[in-house]
């Protein structure tokens, strides 16, 4: 959510963000309607001073035993007045917050301009593609030759974008997941959370995914609860409603969780294997810190998720995300792209944003430096999407002969095995 002075005072600094956006929000209406609350407000407060001072004659009228009736049928009126006031103007805040929700984040000054991902710039590259002597294999090929997929039974118990490994399959998706707790807990200073895989409304509002998202989220039927999307949200909503101490800044967490998504209007793409599902494994890296020191949390979390990219061998490229391409409460976000011989072609394995202090008010969260508590400055990213981990490992790592060479930092994980070798 953005600073309501911000748009009070410096409209025209919104209006360039939505259209740089391509969003095409009106202001307007949200002006209006904070002016005209602020009017009520004023009007309220009139009538509430009104009362006062009918309250004193009133007093004063019966201490001199004089007839007060008069004063005190009109001090009903204004009571009756300045009741209706206050309904108008608590119903003008709840309208004015819900279209407050709608407006995206802000980019920073220092992303690319542009209407979509054709702007996108890239930063940094990792690593060279393999090289094969024979025409590489896509991860579904590959993960059925081996025996370790069946996507025919996971549509049989869920339907389409749902996956099943098993064998060696599911030990690889295991393996990548402690890989990537125990590099960041250990390595790189986040303590592991294991949060709740539904949340209620205020959770998914807290992080930007109400109101705007609904469409593409899993609800309870019959509860105030949602399947998270990614371990973003719980893990943000942790400190929801609290006022930290700046000793504690920054603070890193990370946690492993399923996620869940409708994928609604994607319909059509990345039909076949793991790339776009319903349900996909995810290590999430969070941080909460201080306005100025958000930017070099940005940098860092993304270096904590190239390592496990660079641990694992895996060639990948940096990637700023234009305006037209940036998620809706993000400031700034990198795209790390890892290299898929299936696909020749780069796809995103991680996001790594920085929100400024957007999720924090809409979460209230803040910190104490002196007297007054400052909004957070919070950031996240995928450190990485397992699946598309497992991916990158069989299309990089195969082989002719239809194994996959299991890479060293993964072998301690799965009980020494070098190579997956079909089922028998």
């Amino acid at each position: 959510m953005l600073d309501l002075k911000l748009l009070r005072e410096n409209p025209d600094i919104v209006r360039e963000a939505l259209k740089n956006r391509n969003n095409p929000l009106d202001l307007e209406p949200l002006l209006e309607l904070d002016a005209h609350r602020r009017q009520l407000l004023y009007d309220f407060e009139q009538l509430r001073a009104e009362q006062n001072r009918a309250s004193e004659e009133i007093a004063r009228l019966k201490k001199a035993k004089q007839d007060a009736s008069e004063v005190i049928a009109k001090m009903k009126e204004v009571a009756d007045r300045a009741r209706q006031l206050d309904e108008q103007a608590r119903q003008a805040e709840a309208d004015l917050e819900a279209q407050l929700l709608l407006i995206p984040n802000i980019p920073d000054p220092s992303v690319p301009v542009g209407k979509d991902e054709s702007a996108n710039r890239v930063e940094r590259q990792w690593g060279d593609p393999p090289v094969f002597d024979f025409e590489p294999k896509d991860h579904v090929d590959i993960g059925q030759g081996l025996g370790i997929f069946d996507f025919d039974c996971a549509a049989k118990l869920s339907g389409a974008r749902f996956s099943l490994s098993k064998g060696p399959g599911a030990l690889l998706e295991r393996a990548i997941i402690n890989l990537m707790l125990d590099t960041h807990t250990r390595e790189n200073g986040y303590t592991e959370i294991l949060p709740p895989f539904a949340v209620n409304s205020d959770s998914m509002r807290g992080t930007g995914q109400l109101p705007k998202f609904a469409a593409d989220l899993f609800r309870l039927e019959g509860f105030d609860l949602w399947l998270i999307p990614t371990a973003e949200v719980p893990v943000t909503n942790i400190h929801r409603g609290e006022i930290l101490d700046m000793d504690r800044l920054p603070i890193k967490y990370c946690a492993y969780t399923p996620c869940f998504r409708s994928e609604a209007g994607s319909y059509g793409k990345d039909t076949r294997g793991m790339i776009r599902q319903h349900q996909f494994n995810k290590v999430e890296l969070v941080k909460f810190t201080t306005p100025e020191q958000s930017w070099d949390e940005l940098e860092s979390l993304t270096a904590n998720a190239e390592g496990i990219l660079q641990k694992l061998g895996l060639a990948y490229r940096v990637v700023t995300l234009s305006t037209g391409d940036l998620g809706f409460s993000a400031a700034k976000t990198y795209d790390i792209e890892v290299w898929l011989p299936g696909q020749n072609a780069y796809r995103e394995i991680s996001s790594c944003s920085n929100f400024t202090d957007f999720q924090a008010r809409r979460a209230n969260i803040r910190f104490r430096r002196d007297k007054k508590p400052e909004f957070v400055h919070t950031l996240n990213g995928s450190g990485l999407a397992v699946g598309r981990t497992v991916v990158a490992v069989l299309e990089n790592y195969q082989q002719a002969d239809g194994t996959v060479i299991v890479p060293p930092a993964l072998r301690p994980y799965m009980n020494g095995m070098d190579r997956l070798e079909a089922i028998r």
